[in-house]
C-alpha cells in the first residue's frame, strides 16, 4: 500500500530524520500537529489513537496540565544551571524521590541517582560506572563488557557494541572487548505461549561459556533487557533472570538491566525488576521517566557500587563522567510532576489490572492472516509475521501504514508489530486498537 501526499506541508528538506527512510517519508508525509489524551492529532485534522506511548515514553498520556505547569514554573525560575561543581535543589529533589520508588525496592538499595539525557547516555553511563567500579575494587583487569544478541541498548558507541541489532553494528566501529549472549527467541518451541515462555533458562549459561573463553577476571559487566522491546518484545524464558543473576554474582560480574522501555509502569509493576523478582546492580532508565516531555534518563546504582568509588581524597572527582544537562532543572521539574501523576493516578501499578483484558484482546488475533506469535506482559505486546519471499519487513510496514490511516499508531521492527500504549488506556481503546489492527493484517495480504 502505498502512503499518500499531504498538501500544504513545510518544507523537509533541511531535518535529516532519525531511523527513518528519509527519501520514502518526504514523498508521503505522516505528521503529527497535536496531542491530547490517547490521541495524536495529525496535520491534516484526524485523530489517530496512540498504540505505542509515542515511542514507549508517554506513559501518562500525552498533555498533562501538571507536567506543563511544572515546567513553565521552572523555565520562569531558573531555567539552566550546571551540575559540574555545582548543583540546584530540584535536581536532589527528583533524586530523592527516585530513590524511593527505586526499582527491587528498599531491599535492594538501587538508590544512587545518576542523571543523563537519554537511554543511550545511561547505557553508556552504566558501563562506565561498571567499569570504574570494578577498578575501584581492585578488578582493574575487568574491562569487558557483555551484551547480548537483538538486544537494543541505544546508539551511543557503547550501546550499539553491546547490543545485538546487526543494522545498529554494521556500519559503525565497535567498542574492543564486547561479547554477547545467544538471544532468547525461541519461536519454534515456545510460540504462542501465554506468559513467559516455558523454554530457554538454559541459555543463561552463555555467560558461563564467555567466562570460560574470556576469564572472569576479564569481564565488568554483563548487561540485557528484562524485556527486550526494540527487537519485537521478547520476553524472559522462566528462571532465565534469575540464573543469569546467579552466574554473574558467582564470578563477580555486575548484572545490569537496561529498563529504558520495560521501567515506569509498562509491565504493571514500577520496573521490570519488581516484576521478576531479580535485583541488578544497575538499572537504566528514560522515557517515562519524564512522561515523553524533555529529554531525560537516569541511572540507577546500587549503594555499594557508588560507595566503592567514593574513596581516595575527598576533594577529587570520583568519576570523571557527565553531560552538559545531566540534572537539568526542567527536565527535574517535568521529572516530579510525572512522578505526582503516576502517584496520583496509581499508573505504576494500572497495568497489573489490565494484563489480562490486554492479553485475551491481543491473542483474538492469533488465527489472523500472517500472525506466527503473539507475545504479551503487562501492557505491551509482540506480534510476529511472517515475511513476504524476498521483502522482510514489508508486511508489516503495509500493517503499519493501514493502521495509521485507519487512525491508529502501532510500531514496527522489521515483521513484528509491537504495541505499547499509554498507561491510562481504557478497555474500549483496547478493542479498537485490536478491531484496527485486525482490518488492517486481513488487507496486507
Amino acid at each position: 500500500m502505498s502512503d499518500t501526499a499531504r498538501p500544504n506541508t513545510p518544507s523537509l528538506d533541511s531535518y535529516w530524520m532519525p531511523f527513518t527512510a528519509n527519501r520514502q517519508f518526504k514523498k508521503a508525509p505522516r505528521l503529527l500537529a497535536a496531542a491530547e489524551g490517547m490521541h495524536y492529532t495529525t496535520d491534516d485534522g484526524r485523530r489517530v489513537l496512540d498504540g505505542t506511548a509515542g515511542l514507549w515514553c508517554v506513559n501518562a498520556g500525552h498533555g498533562r496540565r501538571q507536567i506543563t505547569a511544572a515546567v513553565e514554573r521552572q523555565l520562569s525560575t531558573l531555567d539552566y544551571a550546571p551540575s559540574f561543581q555545582m548543583g540546584h535543589p530540584i535536581a536532589f529533589e527528583f533524586a530523592e524521590r527516585l530513590a524511593a520508588i527505586a526499582p527491587g525496592g528498599p531491599e535492594a538499595k538501587l538508590d544512587r541517582v545518576f542523571y543523563t539525557g537519554s537511554g543511550s547516555e545511561s547505557v553508556d553511563t552504566a558501563l562506565k560506572i561498571a567499569i570504574a567500579y570494578q577498578r575501584a575494587i581492585g578488578q582493574g583487569t575487568r574491562t569487558r563488557v557483555i551484551g547480548r544478541e537483538r538486544g537494543y541498548h541505544g546508539v551511543g558507541f557503547g550501546g550499539i557494541s553491546v547490543g545485538g541489532l546487526v543494522n545498529n553494528r554494521r556500519v559503525f566501529p565497535l567498542l574492543p572487548g564486547t561479547d554477547h549472549l545467544r538471544h532468547t527467541h525461541d519461536p519454534d518451541r515456545n510460540a504462542f505461549t501465554r506468559g513467559l515462555p516455558e523454554h530457554g533458562a538454559e541459555l543463561a549459561d552463555d555467560l558461563e561459556r564467555l567466562v570460560a573463553l574470556h576469564g572472569a577476571e576479564t569481564i565488568a559487566a554483563v548487561i540485557v533487557e528484562p524485556v527486550a522491546g526494540s527487537t519485537g518484545v521478547l520476553l524472559p524464558p522462566k528462571g532465565y533472570l534469575e540464573r543469569l543473576r546467579e552466574i554473574a554474582t558467582r564470578h563477580g560480574i555486575l548484572l545490569i538491566f537496561d529498563e529504558v522501555i520495560s521501567g515506569f509502569g509498562r509491565l504493571g509493576t514500577p520496573f521490570a525488576t519488581d516484576y521478576f523478582g531479580v535485583t541488578p546492580d544497575i538499572v537504566t532508565t528514560a522515557k517515562g521517566l519524564t512522561n515523553g516531555t524533555i529529554p531525560m534518563g537516569a541511572v540507577f546504582v546500587k549503594r555499594d557500587v557508588h560507595d566503592a568509588l567514593m574513596t581516595g581524597p575527598e576533594a577529587a572527582i570520583e568519576l570523571f563522567h557527565g553531560y552538559t544537562y545531566s540534572g537539568h532543572p526542567v527536565a527535574c521539574a517535568a521529572g516530579l510532576a510525572t512522578l505526582d501523576v503516576y502517584a496520583g493516578e496509581g499508573l505504576l501499578t494500572r497495568g497489573a489490572a489490565l494484563a489480562q483484558e490486554w492479553e485475551d484482546a491481543i491473542f483474538t488475533l492469533k488465527d489472523a492472516p500472517n500472525v506466527i506469535d503473539i507475545r504479551t506482559i503487562g501492557l505491551v505486546a509482540g506480534i510476529e509475521l511472517a515475511s513476504r519471499p524476498g521483502a522482510a519487513g514489508a508486511r508489516a510496514y503495509d500493517v503499519f501504514l493501514d493502521c495509521f490511516h485507519k487512525g491508529l499508531l502501532i510500531r514496527v521492527t522489521g515483521d513484528i508489530i509491537a504495541l505499547s500504549p499509554p498507561l491510562i488506556v481504557e478497555r474500549e481503546q483496547i478493542g479498537e486498537i485490536v478491531s484496527v489492527l485486525g482490518d488492517a493484517l486481513a488487507s496486507a495480504g
